[in-house]
């Protein structure tokens, strides 16, 4: 049966949406099943017109126990019941689902991450989730794709799937490049609609947070040199108080001209550093340190200019 045998939990699942007031159909949809195990499910091990979930998982166990000699449960894992592996692997799955991943991928994965040496071949897999080697091998290239797993070659041409330690790892910095790309799409699309539009405030918001977010996943890659560097730019853009260009930087710092573009350089890859300023560069080839624009409203902003002009004309207040 696709996706393996109903558990205890998918049977309270039915039972609560049957009482909802959801069809077959609608159920089969979210647990990734045929409609017509579900209306199987319900016309075997409903009384009295109503589908209890907790006599319906006894009947299904003395269905079982029918089938096959009555055995103890044979222990998986480190000496762990199987049961408890196979709950814990449908209820991670379902957890993986909720954030993107598709069904079968996620028990895949979740079999292979919890297996004993982190890998496993494609009959084991088959045999653990009870579904077809189709359904496996194309959970496995899905998986595949996001880097998630890898193959191993055995004796005998037979294929191992494996967890690898720092998958999170090179999951995350394989997105880094894509990040990099929405960021630097959002900056140009500020200087189109400008940095002081509720369009350019926005684009600012989300080129600051996909950059934030790949120098956390990529590690930034700064030294702490260049970070100090970077720093000291920005404080002298402030100081000056005026557009300098990489010359004129390098001159008042005392820094060869290479130093300074390279700090520049570094603050244009990496903006948070000059948060809450920015440093832009002007029409003769210099460089001043503004306030971002996304950090005050535009109502701010004119509050602010009005207090401005009111400190520096306090006579024009009173007439």
């Amino acid at each position: 049966m696709p996706g393996g045998r109903l558990t205890h939990e998918h049977r309270r699942q039915i039972a609560s949406w049957l009482a909802d007031g959801l069809g077959y159909a609608e159920i089969a949809r979210r647990l990734g099943r045929p409609t017509s195990t579900i209306s199987r499910e319900v016309a075997r091990n409903s009384a009295s017109g109503a589908y209890l979930a907790d006599r319906a998982q006894q009947a299904a166990g003395q269905r079982a126990r029918r089938r096959r000699p009555v055995r103890a449960a044979q222990p998986q894992d480190g000496g762990r019941p199987a049961e408890s592996v196979r709950a814990f692997v449908e209820r991670f799955a379902t957890l993986l689902v909720g954030v993107g991943l598709p069904r079968m991928p996620a028990r895949v994965f979740v079999c292979l991450l919890t297996s004993e040496p982190g890998s496993l071949t494609s009959a084991e897999l088959v045999r653990g989730l009870q579904v077809s080697p189709a359904s496996v091998s194309k959970a496995i290239g899905y998986l595949e794709e996001m880097e998630l797993v890898r193959r191993t070659q055995e004796s005998g041409r037979r294929e191992r799937y494996v967890v690898d330690d720092d998958v999170w790892l090179r999951a995350f910095r394989s997105d880094t490049g894509a990040h990099d790309e929405v960021a630097a799409a959002a900056r140009r699309g500020i200087e189109i609609f400008g940095a002081g539009t509720p369009a350019g405030a926005r684009l600012g918001r989300m080129a600051g947070f996909f950059t934030w977010i790949s120098e956390q996943m990529n590690g930034s890659g700064l030294t702490d040199a260049a970070v100090r560097d970077a720093l000291t730019v920005v404080a002298a853009l402030v100081h000056a108080a005026r557009p300098l260009t990489v010359d004129e930087l390098a001159t008042a710092l005392g820094w060869p001209v290479q130093r300074a573009a390279g700090a520049l350089d570094t603050i244009g890859r990496r903006t948070s550093l000059a948060d809450p300023l920015t440093v832009e560069r002007t029409g003769r080839g210099a460089y001043a340190a503004v306030p971002r624009a996304d950090r005050l409203s535009a109502a701010q902003r004119a509050a602010l200019t009005r207090a401005a002009g009111a400190a520096a004309h306090p006579g024009g207040m009173e007439r």
